[in-house]
């Protein structure tokens, strides 16, 4: 089985690279250096891809990267979702995604509460705090940190909860904490 970690550089700068390590080591139960892995390509924002299985780093990376602006949210329904770990295989979240309709990202709705989108965790802001999903499909490196410096609180988030966010963030290792003012949620 393949995993694999997205990790943000910059200027050649390797952003938050413990918490990936700490996601590797929790998946794998082994500890990779990946500062003996990752060389950044040149001084540009770049999307470092590193693909690596139970005995070794199988291939690193680099794309340039931008941001998408992302503004309409398809709920997307789905009990049965499992993706407790990065897999490289993410055909079931592709075939999820593809079920949107005229929206930019899809919501993950399991067990009727907020789980994450295709492509980050995801935050609400309501009741002047943060809230990010007790049960996310995939502990995101960004929503540890986040977690840690005790700037989001865990609690589960329901379809009711997410329509009367004032607002709500993506969460992932390249856009890191995104606040999405103005969006539209597809129901």
């Amino acid at each position: 089985m393949n995993y694999f970690e997205t990790i943000k550089c910059n200027d050649n700068e390797i952003f938050n690279v413990e918490y990936h390590e700490k996601r590797i080591a929790k998946t794998i139960g082994k500890n990779f250096n990946l500062r003996e892995y990752i060389y950044p390509i040149n001084n540009d924002l770049l999307r470092c891809k590193v693909i690596y299985n139970e005995d070794e780093i199988i291939d690193v990376s680099y794309t340039p990267y931008s941001t998408k602006t992302i503004r309409n949210f398809q709920l997307i329904y789905d009990d049965l979702i499992e993706y407790n770990f990065k897999y490289q295989n993410r055909e079931y979240i592709t075939k999820l995604f593809e079920k949107k309709k005229n929206a930019d990202e899809i919501i993950i709705i399991k067990n009727n509460f907020v789980t994450d989108t295709s492509i980050a965790n995801i935050a609400i802001y309501l009741e002047d705090q943060w809230f990010t999903p007790k049960k996310p499909l995939l502990v995101g490196t960004t929503r540890a940190r986040y977690l840690d410096q005790i700037l989001i609180k865990e609690r589960e988030i329901s379809v009711e909860m997410l329509q009367k966010a004032e607002k709500i963030a993506l969460l992932n290792a390249m856009i890191d904490f995104k606040v999405i003012d103005e969006y539209t949620l597809l129901v």
